[in-house]
């Protein structure tokens, strides 16, 4: 299977076996030299201690990764999957079994304790792990998992637009683990549109999980140690609506800046090259993305989605602080309300047949159509987004973005429907 190294790893994988060669006087093999002897070459280069804050000890750091990833994929046909929760933005995945590495992670531990050769322990695990499943597999071929099945499970590409309730969420936030287990249990029995199948699921994820955490404390006194546990119950049973989900890259270069754009009463002159793409059948939306001016100003491109301000970005509580790569964002509506008061998405719509139409003028003929279906399918979507977005902001509760996985995007129903449970009322008869 082939495994295409993200940039940054493939560019300190280079820098890597050049130092290392200049240090040595000579070439290193990094795919076969032990271990035990490239720390030798390594601590050279580290001249301390190794400190994962320093920009040159963490270069080393992703070249050594590298370095494991290339053996594991020469051994067992690992891959590299989009992951954005490492801080190499990627992991490794094996095809014979759900098994997932973060080589830098395996890498920085082992340089931390100043004994590189803690890699062979950790390739011997996953060898050993990969034997089982291969020797203790039934009949059949096995299934092989791909980069794309990785990055479904694991990796959170996609957002949506959350309202929480800032009293509810606090409630359970402050409630502890038995009682929210138990109001779980309760709402999952009261789901009477639930299949039992996915009750059952629901019920081995999530009342599991909250199972596991220590029973004597608050939720939020446990984030340190579970803050994927203690978001996801804030989502369930303080949610107060949300916008479908989509991938975090849809939101940023199609949703918001339609939303910004809005529908203009007249467009900008357009130069030769703009005229020849028109001419070459580029679709007209994405013309009027690239050219038409925004109506409402919209906030600096790094601001989250290109619409929420990176200095007006918080956590959900305090006790969130510190908590790598959150999953669960507080934004301020200020540079929505605006453009979302006037939006209306046929207004939208028309702005656009009326874009294609002027661009129909002066282009002329059109040599071949591209991607109309595509750009019809995308236009629909962020409309239905920027309607959802538009009736939740109305509501005027806390708006969070909130990033999940493919997988999780694809459960959503389900769990809309416990959630409809846990904020229901509880009938209880009498005789």
């Amino acid at each position: 299977m082939p495994m295409p190294m993200p940039p940054q790893l493939e560019a300190a994988y280079a820098q890597l076996d050049a130092v290392l060669e200049q240090v040595e006087g000579k070439k290193l093999d990094l795919l076969k030299t032990g271990w035990a002897d490239l720390e030798k070459a390594v601590i050279k280069l580290l001249g301390g201690p190794f400190k994962v804050q320093q920009p040159e000890h963490q270069v080393i750091a992703l070249g050594l990764a590298a370095v494991l990833g290339e053996r594991l994929h020469a051994e067992h046909q690992a891959f590299w999957f989009p992951h954005r929760e490492t801080p190499e933005g990627a992991s490794l995945g094996f095809p014979e079994a759900l098994i997932m590495l973060s080589p830098f992670g395996a890498v920085v531990d082992s340089l931390r304790m100043g004994r590189l050769e803690k890699l062979d322990e950790v390739q011997k695990e996953i060898r050993s792990t990969l034997g089982q499943v291969k020797f203790g597999a039934g009949g059949g071929a096995p299934l092989r998992l791909s980069p794309e099945d990785y990055m479904r499970l694991f990796d959170p590409g996609f957002v949506q637009l959350v309202a929480l309730d800032p009293v509810k969420t606090k409630q359970v936030w402050g409630s502890q683990p038995p009682k929210v287990g138990a109001d779980l249990r309760d709402a999952l029995s009261r789901a009477v549109k639930l299949p039992p199948e996915a009750k059952k699921q629901l019920e081995a994820q999530l009342v599991t999980a909250v199972s596991r955490l220590e029973p004597g404390k608050a939720l939020l006194e446990q984030v340190p140690r579970a803050p994927r546990v203690v978001e996801t119950m804030g989502l369930l049973f303080g949610a107060a609506g949300s916008t479908g989900a989509a991938a975090e890259e849809f939101w940023s270069d199609m949703v918001m800046p339609l939303l910004f754009t809005g529908a203009p009463a007249s467009f900008p002159d357009l130069d030769e090259e703009e005229l020849a793409a028109a001419k070459k059948g580029i679709d007209p939306l994405f013309l009027f993305l690239d050219v038409v001016p925004h109506q409402f100003p919209s906030p600096e491109e790094e601001g989250l989605l290109n619409a929420f301000p990176a200095a007006k970005l918080s956590l959900p509580d305090p006790a969130f602080e510190g908590v790598p790569q959150l999953r669960l964002i507080k934004v301020t509506t200020d540079a929505i309300v605006a453009p979302l008061a006037a939006f209306d998405p046929q207004k939208t719509r028309e702005a656009i047949t009326r874009f294609g139409a002027s661009l129909a003028e002066k282009a002329g003929p059109v040599e071949q159509k591209q991607g109309e279906a595509e750009a019809k399918m995308m236009l629909d979507a962020a409309l239905t987004l920027l309607s959802d977005l538009k009736k939740l902001v109305a509501e005027g509760k806390d708006l969070y973005v909130r990033r999940l996985t493919e997988a999780e995007a694809a459960s959503e129903p389900a769990i809309a429907l416990l959630r409809q449970a846990l904020s229901g009322p509880r009938i209880i008869l009498t005789s």
